[in-house]
C-alpha cells in the first residue's frame, strides 16, 4: 500500500529537523526517515559529545599550565570511564526526546535505509512513500580508504562510545577528527600517532598557525607523521601494526587502536538516487544555488548530503534547513550563500578562521594588507600560561574591508565570531575597532588585531 505525504525527510540531524519542522508547522503532512538513531551527527555523534570531551581535556592542560609556573599545585586526571558516562547524559536522551517532538508536531517517524523507486517514489522498511518533494539530508560516513586491513579502523563515533581509552593510539587523516582526538586523548594519558598524507595536517587552515600548532601538538608527545600515506593495517596478536610509506621510507607503527579520521563523505550511496533521476557528484546531490536538483525538481538537498561550497558544519547544515524550507513553502526565492562562516578546530589551544586565506586573497588579485605576530606574551595568553598564540587578519585596501581572519589561542572559538560578525554585516576593520569591549577579556584584544 503506498503512502502519500507532502514532504519527505531523508535525515534526522539539522538540516532535515529543520525543514520537516518548518514545513509541518506550515501544515504540510511530513515523514521522516533515518537509518541511526535519531539526532543526526552533531547531537550524537559529532560536536556536542566531542566538546564535553575536550572540555575535561582542556582543564587538564590548564592546571599542567600553571603548575609550571607554580600557582597550583596536585596533578588532575581523567577518569575516562566517567567521562565517557557524563558524555552519554548528553546523548543518550537525544533519539527519544527528538522522535517524541516529531510525534508530537504529528511528524511521521520512520527506520531504515531508504531507496528511491522513482523519481516522486522511495522505500523504506517494506513501505513505499509517494511526496510532492522529497529532501536528502542523510549526512556524511567515513570514507572508504581502500587499503587492507581497513577493518581494522574504527571510527569517530566508535571513540566516542570507548569504556577504556587504549594506552597507544594511531590516527589515520591529519583533519579536524585527527586533531582533536588526538589532543583529547594525549591529555587522558595515551600515546598518540597522526599520519597523514598531505605536507602539513588541517590543510584548510592558514600554514602559519598550523605551524605554531603543529610545533605544540609534538611538545605534547603527539607524533606528527605528514607525507606519510597506510598502505594496510595487520593485526598482530592484541596489536595492530599500520604499514605505511614516508617521504619514500617504509614505516611501521604498533598501536592498541587504530582510528580512522581520513575524511567523510556523503551517506547517498545507496539510495539509488539515478532511480529518482537526481544527479550526484563526489561531494554530493548536485544542486541549484536554492538547494534544489539540478535534475528532479521535487528533491532538494543540504548539509554534508549536497554539492554546495558550504563548509560540512553545523550552523551550515541548520542554514541550508532554512533556505529549503523557505523555497518549498514560497517557491525558489532564498538563495544559498556562504560568506563569512566561521570554523573551528578544537584543539588545545583552539584553531579558528572566517574569510579568504592569505593564499586565496593574493590569487583573487585583492590588495590586502596583513597584520601577523605571535601573541603568546599579550596578557590575554600570559594570564592562562598560554605560549601557543597567534593571529593573522586581511584588510583590503581602500575599502577597509576585513576579508579574512585567523585566529591560534585561548578562547578563539568565541573571538572568532566577532569577526564573522563584522563580516557579514559589511563592518570596515575602523568600525570594529572603535568598539568599546568589556577588558581584559579576549575580545578586547581584537582592537590590536586590525
Amino acid at each position: 500500500m503506498e503512502e502519500k505525504f507532502d514532504l519527505v525527510v531523508v535525515g534526522s540531524g539539522t538540516t532535515g529537523s529543520t525543514v520537516a519542522s518548518k514545513c509541518r508547522a506550515a501544515g504540510w503532512s511530513v515523514a521522516v526517515i533515518d537509518s541511526l538513531p535519531f539526532g543526526g551527527t552533531c547531537a550524537l555523534r559529532g560536536c556536542d559529545p566531542k566538546k564535553v570531551l575536550v572540555g575535561a581535556a582542556e582543564l587538564i592542560d590548564f592546571s599542567a599550565r600553571l603548575r609550571e609556573k607554580r600557582t597550583v599545585t596536585g596533578q588532575l586526571s581523567i577518569d575516562w570511564s566517567k567521562l565517557i558516562q557524563f558524555k552519554r547524559s548528553f546523548t543518550a536522551p537525544i533519539p527519544r526526546q527528538k522522535e517524541e517532538s516529531f510525534e508530537k508536531a504529528g511528524i511521521t517517524n520512520l527506520h531504515g535505509r531508504a531507496k528511491f523507486v522513482g523519481p516522486r517514489s522511495l522505500e523504506v522498511a517494506g513501505r513505499r512513500l509517494d511526496a510532492k518533494h522529497f529532501v536528502i539530508a542523510a549526512g556524511a560516513r567515513p570514507a572508504i580508504l581502500g587499503i587492507s586491513g581497513e577493518e581494522h579502523l574504527i571510527n569517530s563515533t566508535q571513540f566516542l562510545e570507548l569504556d577504556r581509552l587504549p594506552t597507544e593510539i594511531a590516527f589515520v587523516g591529519g583533519g579536524y577528527i585527527a586533531m582533536e582526538f588526538a589532543h583529547i586523548a594525549v591529555r587522558a594519558g595515551a600515546r598518540v600517532s597522526v599520519l597523514h598524507r598531505g605536507a602539513r595536517v588541517l590543510e584548510g587552515f592558514d600554514p602559519d598557525l598550523v605551524a605554531a600548532l603543529s610545533g605544540r601538538t609534538q611538545e605534547l608527545g603527539i607524533r606528527l607523521h605528514t607525507e606519510t600515506v597506510v598502505e594496510g593495517i595487520e593485526k598482530v596478536g592484541t596489536k595492530f601494526v599500520l604499514h605505511a610509506k614516508s617521504r619514500g621510507k617504509e614505516l611501521s607503527i604498533s598501536c592498541d587502536l587504530a582510528v580512522h579520521a581520513a575524511g567523510r563523505v556523503p551517506d547517498i550511496d545507496d539510495l539509488d538516487l539515478e532511480r529518482a533521476e537526481v544527479e550526484r557528484m563526489e561531494e554530493g546531490v548536485r544542486v541549484n544555488d536554492y538547494l534544489q536538483s539540478v535534475s528532479n525538481p521535487a528533491v532538494y538537498a543540504g548539509g554534508d548530503a549536497a554539492a554546495t561550497s558550504g563548509l560540512p558544519l553545523t550552523p551550515v547544515a541548520g542554514y541550508d534547513g532554512k533556505v529549503i524550507a523557505a523555497n518549498l513553502l514560497d517557491g525558489n526565492q532564498q538563495k544559498a550563500e556562504y560568506n563569512a562562516i566561521p570554523t573551528v578546530v578544537f584543539t588545545i589551544p583552539p584553531l579558528a578562521s572566517v574569510g579568504l586565506s592569505e593564499e586565496t586573497a593574493m590569487q583573487t588579485g585583492l590588495r590586502a594588507r596583513k597584520n601577523h605576530a605571535q601573541i603568546g606574551g599579550w596578557y590575554s595568553s600570559r594570564r592562562v600560561a598560554e605560549k601557543t598564540a597567534a593571529f593573522k587578519v586581511l584588510i583590503e585596501e581602500g575599502s577597509d574591508r576585513i576579508l579574512g581572519a585567523h585566529l591560534l589561542g585561548p578562547a578563539a572559538e568565541e573571538t572568532i565570531n566577532l569577526f564573522a560578525l563584522a563580516m557579514r554585516e559589511g563592518m570596515t576593520a575602523k568600525a570594529l575597532k572603535r568598539a568599546l569591549f568589556s577588558y581584559p577579556t579576549h575580545a578586547s584584544d581584537v582592537q590590536y588585531m586590525l
